[in-house]
């Protein structure tokens, strides 16, 4: 029995395609490794190795994980003071996750979130202590809101601008930053802010001040709102604008943007500094709705979590809050079972978080390679 070849094929007759049918099934097979579909994995993946690695610590001291992580889920959900920290530790370390979210889509690692946050909460106490004591909050909130993030705004300028103009890697500016501005800071204070020998100014007006959430007695504070309005300017920036666009483009392929008319230095300058901003309205969480005054070291530590919440999120809006409010129950739960596991161990695990994260990027990768 022979085998039909082209050659007796009847003329004009179009050469046999793909089977329609085939090619549905490839795409459904593609589909759940697609956009966000893989990012969600990716996180998922990340999330359950760092519960496996949680329970393997939890042995190694003793306790069963089952009882400590439901000890830490249920005793969080329902006391209202932990539950409250876990919503304050989540709201400054959004904004920050954003801060280094934003300028990673665009190519650049802002790793000056300290500095940043360091200068947006002296902008914010600065102006709130010099206005009159009578300003109403109409103006009072979004003067100390506007000083914030200019004074964090001015620290990123500068990281992107020095980028831009003089080709200095923003990492290496953003470490001497993250030195240099603290001590400023400081030195400020000593000079004419701290009063009484302490190391706190004086209180900013009271039409400056976040109402409480009532949560317990806790620090949880209106200044969720600023961060959750900031997540949903970013978002819609990054999905429904040409700047959205330049900025991701700029990031994948710099060249390919300059060929395409985008100008790539003045992209860097405009994300770093929002995402400098970004940063700096953290002040709004710790200056306005919790201490009513500058401090020194207040907020420290909230710039370096904000890029475990940027890579744990993925670089998305949306996986940023999804993020800091893990972030948040961890940091919040580990005070619900500190009797029953040593503190060290739940601080631990957010690191562990991350890398785990981190290594399940490859996973995924392997995975969508072999579908």
């Amino acid at each position: 029995m022979t085998t039909p070849d082209a050659s007796a094929r009847p003329p004009g007759a179009r050469e046999p395609g793909p089977d329609p049918d085939r090619v549905r099934l490839l795409e459904a097979v593609r589909l759940p490794f697609s956009g966000a579909r893989r990012e969600i994995l990716t996180a998922v993946i990340g999330l359950l190795a760092s519960i496996a690695i949680g329970s393997v610590l939890m042995l190694i001291v003793g306790k069963a994980p089952g009882q400590v992580w439901w000890a830490m889920l249920s005793d969080t959900a329902t006391d209202p003071s932990l539950l409250g920290q876990a919503l304050y530790r989540a709201t400054g370390i959004m904004l920050t996750g954003l801060a280094v979210a934003l300028p990673l889509e665009a190519g650049l690692f802002n790793i000056g979130g300290e500095a940043q946050v360091t200068a947006g909460v002296v902008g914010c106490a600065l102006v709130g202590t010099a206005l009159p004591g009578g300003t109403p909050a109409v103006i009072a909130i979004p003067l100390c809101l506007l000083a914030a993030a200019a004074a964090g705004g001015l620290i990123g300028g500068a990281i992107g601008g020095l980028r831009v103009a003089r080709g200095a890697h923003e990492v290496i500016t953003s470490i001497m930053l993250n030195a240099i501005v603290p001590g400023v800071a400081l030195y400020l204070g000593n000079r004419a802010l701290f009063r009484n020998g302490t190391t706190t100014g004086a209180p900013i007006a009271s039409g400056a001040e976040l109402p409480q959430l009532g949560l317990g007695g806790s620090s949880a504070n209106a200044s969720i709102a600023v961060a959750v309005l900031a997540v949903a300017v970013v978002w819609w920036l990054r999905a429904r604008t040409t700047w959205g666009l330049a900025w991701r483009a700029v990031g994948q392929s710099p060249e390919a943007a300059r060929t395409a008319g985008i100008s790539v230095g003045r992209v860097r300058i405009v994300v770093m500094t929002a995402a400098g901003a970004l940063a700096g309205l953290a002040a709004a969480n710790f200056v306005m709705g919790n201490k009513h005054a500058f401090e020194e070291g207040l907020g420290r530590g909230s710039g370096f979590a904000g890029i475990s919440v940027a890579l744990l999120g993925r670089m998305h809006p949306i996986g940023v809050v999804l993020a800091a409010l893990v972030l948040g129950f961890l940091s919040s739960g580990g005070v619900a079972v500190s009797t029953l596991v040593p503190k060290e161990l739940v601080e631990v695990l957010q690191p562990v978080v991350v890398l785990a994260v981190a290594a399940a990027v490859p996973l995924v990768r392997r995975m969508e390679a072999a579908r």
